[in-house]
């Protein structure tokens, strides 16, 4: 080869990994203050879930301690767990969230 010839290498691309968000599951804490109306009428406004699916989540944190609501990205969680405690605190009432990171 001479020195003018241009020698070509092939081009690799590289694809930056993209990682999924970590998950954060909300767990509602029964306590026995909380009027379970109450607890519903939280679950359907702040969560979203409809008249079966909020009394079944009520009824198994009702039974078992605790129940995980819904997953979420750790931001929706944290100011879903937020909004929810302060409809409760407004209303004088000790009702429990938590997010925490799903395994």
């Amino acid at each position: 080869m001479g020195q003018n010839d241009i020698v070509s290498t092939p081009q690799t691309k590289v694809r930056p990994k993209i990682e999924k968000p970590r998950l954060y599951k909300v767990i509602l804490f029964n306590d026995d203050y909380t009027p379970r109306e109450f607890v519903q009428m939280i679950l359907q406004a702040v969560f979203r879930t409809g008249d079966s699916v909020g009394y079944h989540i009520m009824m198994t944190a009702h039974r078992k301690g605790s129940c995980v609501v819904a997953v979420y990205t750790r931001d929706v969680a944290e100011t879903k767990v937020k909004e929810a405690m302060d409809y409760a605190k407004d209303a004088g009432f000790p009702l429990m969230f938590k997010a925490e990171p799903e395994e």
